[in-house]
């Protein structure tokens, strides 16, 4: 080895759903390739996906993730509704993004208080932090368990919920149904304040992010199943042009895609949809961001934890206002007969804007599938964003630097696949 040469290897990354590992190469005191290595196996979902009757990709892609499903659901339904040219019924949207906020408070907590808090507080896992911080650890259970049961309640389970279809859900709750779940949810707002209050106390590393924003936004409200796209440095554009904007691309080091916006890196995700929608926010979510010290925009991914929790709030107050508005459909779903046609559906994953696309030919079976989830989409600012952090850190130590790369990592909650493994780091020094 060249002995200006220095190389970090991390095998495999810890807390983050997914099998990934970072290598890191430095030559005569710069950096010189940083490689964010995702070497999980390609699972094929887009090719499973042709051939199957267009009622059938809201519960086969559900299985694309455990942590997210009802976002894949959502973003289909949207896609094939609009390749058939059917319109839902205003109650059934409602009640679509009634379920989302229980995946938003779910994902959302699961990361802040076991995978992400861990890092601010110097444990290398929960079990280690419930140790010390008992009170916390309970009550982001309590939370989870929240999101969970409005999922449950509205999706008929958790996992995987079986009650979404084309055209709405497969049943729907009366007005009464709701006051123990509504009654669950008043409680938990409590917890959701509580915990912007708590890490929004942590220690941030300094680092600021130049990458251009794209997220979804929503006349009046803040966005989740549905809105067109937003960008921060440019006018929005029709889901339908998504992907004139947004190009896929294939890098030897990585099975997840790299995807580029008009030909330059961006970012999704939380910071994003923040940035773009604060405004947006409800008036206790916005009260709770303002208290935190954020602005409008939020351009420190390890800040991003705050952000969550403030959605957390938002989610919480978002579904207890659907609840209450709540005049139960008077049909559980509009039928979406089969047209040949492609159509365009997107959402806003916990992780960020979750695309698919649809074609349909005239025997009603799906000919084509494209689906681009907010991880794949942020593969290169997640590469740029640890290279500016080496780079600005290189008189650290191996184990605070390991430790900063992983926490930076962590903080884009990236969604490879469950992952229970431990990081571990090889430096190689001149």
């Amino acid at each position: 080895m060249n002995p200006s040469t220095r190389t970090l290897s991390v095998g495999t990354l810890t807390r983050v759903e997914g099998e990934g590992a970072l290598h890191v190469t430095l030559k005569d005191g710069a950096l010189e390739s940083v490689q964010l290595n995702i070497y999980e196996p390609p699972r094929f979902f887009e090719a499973f996906l042709r051939g199957r009757a267009h009622t059938e990709p809201p519960d086969l892609t559900a299985r694309v993730c455990g942590i997210c499903p009802v976002a894949y659901q959502i973003s289909s339904c949207n896609a094939i509704e609009d390749a058939c040219g059917v319109e839902v019924d205003e109650e059934l949207v409602a009640l679509r993004r009634l379920l989302y906020c229980g995946e938003w408070i779910n994902s959302h907590v699961l990361h802040i208080y076991l995978l992400h808090a861990p890092d601010f507080l110097g444990y290398s896992d929960i079990i280690g932090m419930a140790r010390d911080h008992a009170d916390a650890v309970e009550r982001g259970l309590s939370l989870k368990k929240a999101g969970n049961q409005l999922m449950e309640f509205v999706g008929g389970r958790a996992i995987h919920p079986i009650n979404v279809r084309l055209g709405g859900f497969y049943s729907v709750p009366t007005r009464s149904d709701f006051r123990p779940i509504a009654e669950q949810l008043r409680r938990a707002l409590d917890n959701a304040l509580a915990t912007v209050e708590w890490v929004s106390g942590f220690d941030f590393p300094d680092l600021e992010l130049d990458h251009e924003f794209l997220a979804l936004t929503a006349s009046g409200r803040y966005p989740i199943e549905n809105g067109a796209i937003a960008r921060s440095a440019g006018p929005s554009f029709p889901v339908a042009d998504f992907t004139d904007h947004v190009a896929e691309s294939q890098v030897p080091h990585s099975t997840a895609l790299h995807s580029t916006l008009d030909g330059g890196c961006y970012l999704a995700g939380p910071i994003a949809r923040f940035s773009l929608n604060s405004s947006a926010l409800s008036p206790i979510a916005a009260q709770a961001a303002a208290r935190a010290g954020l602005s409008a925009e939020c351009r420190n991914p390890f800040r991003s934890i705050v952000v969550r929790a403030v959605e957390v709030v938002y989610a919480i107050e978002e579904a207890l206002r659907i609840i209450d508005e709540y005049q139960r459909p008077a049909r559980p779903f509009v039928d979406v007969p089969a047209r040949a046609g492609v159509g365009h559906g997107v959402s806003e994953a916990p992780r960020g804007l979750l695309y698919h696309r649809y074609r349909i030919g005239e025997d009603g079976l799906v000919s084509a599938a494209t689906l681009i989830p907010p991880t794949s989409q942020n593969q290169a600012a997640i590469e740029a964003d640890l290279a500016r952090l080496i780079s600005d850190n290189l008189s650290l130590d191996d184990a605070a630097l390991t430790a900063l790369c992983e926490q930076l990592i962590r903080s884009y909650d990236p969604c490879i696949s469950c992952s229970a493994h431990f990081l571990r780091l090889t430096v190689r020094r001149g």
